[in-house]
């Protein structure tokens, strides 16, 4: 699927690229997430502040999370995406939630997302999570 979008809409295709990130989260499709992030694209855990730095760490800590016995699932909800009038970069701002397997909330909080376009569409550059339960 090629989720780029026009020139004038980079906010719908970013929100289409997270929505198929939060998908591959929800089917454990370690494939349809590597194409979503830049090369050395960095994530910053909710709690611990660890850092995941580059695509390879973060698809070995999702396989991880996939194989769990109790496995919970991650959804990233955007409330606003800004986008640079001078580079091809945008922030999206958002909550989050992680839920297990009764669909109960285990934790939430908010985050951001740094999104740079490239030939291949909007990729994620960099996220930062912030534990708030």
């Amino acid at each position: 699927m090629n989720a780029r979008a026009p020139a004038d809409l980079p906010e719908l295709a970013i929100r289409m690229r997270r929505a198929a990130f939060n998908r591959a989260l929800q089917d454990a499709d370690l494939g349809a997430i590597g194409p979503l992030l830049m090369p050395d694209a960095i994530l910053v855990t909710g709690t611990d502040s660890a850092i995941l730095s580059g695509r390879k760490a973060q698809l070995l800590a999702w396989k991880r999370e996939f194989s769990a016995a109790k496995r919970t699932v991650y959804v990233r909800t955007p409330d606003r995406i800004d986008v640079s009038p001078v580079a091809p970069i945008a922030f999206e701002h958002g909550t989050w939630t992680q839920r297990g397997q009764s669909d109960a909330v285990v934790a939430q909080g908010t985050y951001v997302a740094k999104w740079r376009e490239v030939d291949a569409g909007w990729m994620i550059e960099a996220e930062v999570f912030l534990t708030l339960g």
